[in-house]
Order: C-alpha cells, then structure tokens, then sequence
C-alpha cells in the first residue's frame, strides 16, 4: 500500500469514525467536562444547600437527631461528612428495602447548617440534575449495555486521534508547516486542524482511561484485581457505639472527614476517614485499627486512571486541561461535519458539471 493510499484509508476511517458517533460523542463530552467541577455546578444549581451561618461544628449527636426528624422510618443513616472548609454537614441515609441493582445504592441526602444542624436541603440521590449529568457520561442513560456502549466509544475516539494526528502531518515540507493557521481557506477546517492537534495528546489520556473504567475486563484482564466487597449490606438503625464516642476514639489519627456507619453483618464496623488515615472500630467490642486511606478512585492501575479522568487530586492545571479535552470533541464533531458536507456538496456539483 502506497502512502497516498494509506492517508487515504485512514481519512475514511477518521471521517466515518466521526460521522456515526458525533450524536453520542457531544453529549458525552460536554458532561464530562461538566463533572469536572460537579462541586461548584452544585452550588450554583442548589445555592440552599450551601447558605451556611458559620464554620464552627457540633458533635455528631446533633446533626443526626436533626437528619431524623426529615428521614423516615425506613430510611437508615449511612454516612456524616463534615465540610473540608465553610460548607454544610451532609448526612446520607440508606433507603431500607430497596432492590438491590448495578449502580450507587438509593440514598437519600440532608445538608444541616454546621453551627446550628438546621436543616437546609433534602434530596434523593437518584434524582437532580447533577445524577442526570452524571448517568449521561457513564452509560449515556442507556439501560443495561450504556457503560459498555460508553466503552467501546472511548476505543474509537481513540483511533481517531491516531488517525488524525497522522492527517494533521503535512505531506509536503517540515512538520512546523502544520502549526500554520492558514492551512485551508475555510474558518472550521482550520479549526479543526488546529483544535485536533493540540487537544489530541489528552483527549488520546481521556479516551483510554473512560474506556479501562468501562471496559476493565478488556484492559485490565478478566481476573484484575477488585475492591473489597462490603461486609455487610443496610446500615444498623440503632449501632451499639454513639457516633460521638466513635469520633472521640478516632482522635488520635487526626480531624475526621466523614463517618460511615456500620452494616448488618457478623461484625458490624464503623469507618472513620481522618485525612490520610482511615480508622476503623468494631461496633461489637471496640477493636480499633488505624491505616492509610485509599486515594480516590481506589488503588492499583485502575484506580490511577479513575483519578487521571476525573481529575480528583491531581491539581487544577490539569483539571482544565480535561476540562477543556471534554469541551473540544463536540467543536470537532461540530467542524467535522461542516467540512463532510461540503465536500459532499461540492462532489455533487462536480458530478453535475
């Protein structure tokens, strides 16, 4: 195969690629480039969640007899999470009795004023536009095949910033010849060259670490390695150990972040996330054991490509440069079709002539 002859077929791979997945490749992308700051998006959605009178806090005691005068009957704390800096104290609630599917379980949230517990938002996990957003970019809210589906689009885009990275080079001359603004006499095909070029390197990062989180069995291997299953399934309604004495016992390790309930189980366990630490107290006879938190995501090579797609904890350079890769797929789309078009129109009137 010549090199006219190779462009060729990866001109028709490129474009085709682009043609058949742009209706799924915008709305994926542009929610993804959303989640990057699904904190801030959720202040400026729900501002009374965050309509905080102060920073000083209570102890757990407080903003649970407060989240269960809203909370009903079958609806078991889970979690407390105290806010990192000025925010609400959220409580998460297990709703008791609900089936089990693939997913996050059904929860039901309460964000409480620090200084005072007062209740300041009640919502369901399953709903909202943030939980909407959110099953947009895993499974494009496609039951059942969505994640995989999800998946296999992340191969794709893929290979079509391979492929165009290769009909970026210019066939004649240096390669700095490509970095030109005017390449074409048309606005969307010069934007297209250049918008592909320099968002290529991570949008290339953000395909391959959606498509491992999706697909890990294709990446990681069927037998990868897998977090540990939890212990137990609902939440106790009515633990042994106070909340508060939990958090007096977990001092040493240092500020508590959140504390998770035990669950129904042989041996129920309390669970105290303190920065880097994470504490962890039999709610049946008090043994304790202290040991480092797992980073976001998990840990192991999957649980780095969950941290390198979300951008958690990898500071806010990077968090707008995906930003801006999530952004950049739908102009692309958007380019490309412009320019299949016109050429379309332009074969057509050739043939006319």
């Amino acid at each position: 195969m010549s090199k006219l002859q190779l462009r060729r077929t990866w001109f028709q791979l490129h474009k085709w690629i682009g043609l058949a997945l742009a209706a799924l490749i915008i709305p994926l992308s542009l929610s993804g480039a959303l989640l990057v700051w699904d904190q801030p998006l959720d202040r400026l959605i729900n501002p009374a969640r965050y309509a905080v009178s102060g920073g000083d806090t209570l102890p757990p005691h407080a903003y649970v007899a407060a989240a269960q005068h809203v909370l009903a009957a079958d609806e078991h704390i889970a979690s407390l999470a105290y806010p990192g800096g000025r925010g609400p104290v959220i409580v998460q609630a297990s709703i008791v009795g609900t089936k089990q599917r693939a997913g996050p379980p059904a929860r039901r949230s309460v964000w409480l004023d620090p200084p005072t517990a007062r209740v300041l938002a009640v919502a369901d996990s399953r709903s909202g536009v943030l939980r909407v957003i959110h099953r947009l970019h895993g499974s494009l809210m496609v039951p059942g095949v969505g994640r995989t589906l999800v998946g296999w689009i992340g191969v794709a885009m893929m290979l079509s910033c391979l492929t165009g990275l290769w009909l970026w080079w210019p066939i004649v001359g240096k390669w700095t010849r490509g970095l030109r603004w005017r390449r074409h006499s048309n606005l969307d095909t010069n934007l297209h060259h250049l918008m592909g070029f320099w968002i290529a390197l991570p949008l290339f990062i953000l395909s391959l670490t959606g498509a491992w989180i999706a697909l890990p069995a294709l990446f990681a291997g069927r037998h990868q390695a897998r977090p540990p299953a939890r212990t137990g399934g609902e939440p106790i309604a009515a633990p042994r150990t106070s909340p508060d004495t939990v958090l007096a016992e977990a001092r040493g390790a240092g500020k508590a972040a959140t504390i998770f309930w035990p669950s129904v189980g042989t041996d129920p366990i309390w669970m105290i996330v303190a920065g880097k630490r994470t504490v962890t107290l039999s709610d049946r006879d008090g043994t304790m054991h202290v040991a480092p938190t797992r980073p976001h995501g998990g840990i192991g090579i999957t649980g780095t490509m969950r941290r390198i797609h979300d951008g958690d904890g990898m500071g806010p350079a990077w968090q707008v440069l995906i930003f801006v890769a999530g952004i950049m797929p739908a102009a692309l789309a958007v380019t490309g079709i412009i320019m299949w078009w016109r050429a379309r129109s332009w074969r057509a009137a050739a043939r006319k002539r």
